[in-house]
């Protein structure tokens, strides 16, 4: 079936224009919102070798190496920066060796693409620079945050970064990226309401909300997707336990008949009865935390608007059973095809087949093109819109045929992995567990563990600790009270940032319990602030 797929979806056409500096949109130039590098080669360079274009693959690395420069004077998005060249470029890093590109030595803890996601990230450090800690939503990549920049940034694009940052910390051993990252979200857990919930767009500076509404869709969904993927694969029990009591809240005031509203974040009133595309990603996240059955209730809901459109229209009114004016289109987003793999994996229910089926006859049917797939700008008559989402490339048709492939490696379940040498001692590789960040780029998990030169000295350190207290512990009261104290830990690093409400003891890097005073700000009725792909839509829009 993959292989039919990939016919059926005909990819060898829709991706041989990315390669040659294809045109905008408008038939014009690259369009410089795309930062005039290849934005798009990177978010699909991980698709390649997933789908088995091992050749195509290597050619590109070797293209991204010969011409990408970050030294450009554009305004980039921070989040998208991030989730897409950032999570692009770490994840062909990590998948170089697979792909049979000659890696240098140290890898995984040197490499070209490993220096440019460095640098990418670098250059959006100064957005977190703030009294708060959360980013602007905007930096220019040559000279910083603009003077003027707004300081409302949506939720989603302070809090998803730790996937990414962590990732970066740990191989190039630079703790700077993981610090923001936890800071941030941090700071997001502490401006929560009374009743748990947090709202969709907020004042860095102040941190105070601007728009109070309070849901699981578009400008808050990847922070909470982020809490669950950092905490796996950092293993950190207190993101998840920060996920979990957000998802108590979540039931108690939005859920309704399996469906998710949007209510006010201090109330919890319901402000919107709407469901959009981008919430779609919540089943296959309840799946990862086990919730089954609950998953598989809102996943069926989502699915019959699709069987009824063709697509998911990004704004569906639940009473009404229809779109939303102004938001019936569908730019074939990734976020139902991606429940459907996550849940199929964890149930085997040939439901989730039959979407993936609908799927690649809708998008071949409705959105294929004379060389690509475009976008479905009304899902009522099947008009298209004259672009290809890089999103595309990266997630839908990736999801798409893991969907349909159990046997691709990044299924693996364990049973063969690789072993690599690096400057700290041997390393296990591709072993499975692989985690996607929001935009379906994977990075290994082991990897984390490949290049931390501090972590190892810190168990051999521990290991001789112990070892010392194990002979004297029957030599004084002393000793015995400092075993009884728990294992040994070492002073914290030199270099780690510091929260805003304790400058005089290292920041933990776990979250704290401490809860600072709420902030609150006028009320704003949902109406009058939607937020799509982190943009308010007021009225007149």
């Amino acid at each position: 079936m993959p292989f039919r797929l990939l016919i059926s979806l005909g990819l060898l056409c829709a991706l041989l224009p990315l390669h040659h500096g294809a045109p905008g949109p408008d038939g014009s130039a690259p369009d410089p919102a795309h930062y005039s590098f290849s934005l798009t080669l990177i978010d699909a360079l991980d698709t390649l070798l997933i789908l088995g274009n091992v050749s195509e693959f290597q050619r590109v690395v070797e293209v991204l190496q010969d011409n990408v420069d970050f030294d450009i004077d554009v305004n980039a998005s921070v989040f998208e920066t991030n989730i897409r060249v950032v999570g692009g470029l770490l994840s062909a890093h990590l998948l170089s060796k697979k792909a049979g590109v000659e890696v240098e030595a140290g890898w995984p803890c040197s490499g070209p693409l490993l220096r440019m996601a460095e640098e990418a990230a670098r250059k959006l450090l100064p957005a977190f620079q703030t009294p708060t800690g959360m980013p602007y939503g905007t930096v220019n990549l040559l000279h910083g945050v603009n003077p003027g920049e707004t300081p409302v940034t949506c939720t989603a694009g302070i809090g998803t970064f730790i996937v990414e940052f962590a990732t970066l910390s740990s191989l190039t051993g630079d703790p700077v990226f993981e610090d923001v990252a936890r800071v941030a979200l941090m700071r997001l857990w502490e401006s929560r309401s009374d009743i748990g919930l947090v709202g969709n767009h907020i004042d860095v500076l102040t941190g105070k909300w601007v728009a109070q509404d309070a849901g699981i869709g578009a400008g808050v969904d990847s922070y909470f997707e982020y809490l669950v993927k950092g905490a796996i694969l950092l293993q950190d029990k207190k993101l998840m336990a920060m996920f979990l009591e957000y998802n108590k809240a979540i039931r108690n005031y939005t859920r309704f008949d399996d469906w998710y509203l949007w209510v006010q974040m201090y109330k919890g009133t319901v402000s919107m009865p709407v469901f959009q595309s981008l919430e779609a990603y919540w089943p296959g996240l309840q799946s990862l935390i086990g919730d089954i059955d609950n998953a598989m209730r809102t996943f069926l809901n989502y699915y019959t608007v699709w069987k009824q459109f063709g697509g998911l229209p990004e704004f569906y009114n639940i009473p009404q059973g229809y779109t939303v004016e102004k938001r019936e289109g569908y730019p074939l987003r990734p976020e139902l095809i991606e429940s459907a793999m996550y849940l199929y994996r964890a149930t085997g229910d040939p439901t989730l087949l039959e979407l993936g089926r609908d799927a690649v006859e809708s998008i071949e049917k409705i959105s294929k093109v004379e060389c690509g797939f475009a976008t479905i700008k009304d899902l009522r008559d099947h008009k298209l819109d004259n672009r290809m989402e890089s999103f595309f490339l990266a997630e839908t048709v990736k999801y798409l045929y893991l969907l349909f492939d159990p046997t691709n490696f990044i299924h693996n379940n364990g049973s063969t992995f690789d072993t690599v040498i690096t400057p700290y001692g041997e390393c296990i590789l591709g072993a499975g567990g692989y985690i996607f960040n929001t935009e379906a780029h994977p990075i290994d998990p082991a990897a984390l563990h490949c290049c931390q030169r501090l972590k190892e000295e810190q168990w051999e350190v521990e290991d001789l600790m112990r070892e010392f207290y194990s002979l004297k512990r029957n030599r004084s009261k002393f000793q015995k009270k400092t075993m009884s104290s728990g294992p040994w830990e070492p002073p914290t690093r030199p270099g780690i940032l510091l929260s805003p409400e304790n400058h005089d003891q290292a920041r933990e890097r776990k979250p704290a319990k401490q809860k600072v005073p709420l902030l609150s700000c006028p009320s704003q009725p949902f109406t009058s602030k939607l937020a799509l792909l982190g943009q308010v839509f007021l009225d007149s829009s």
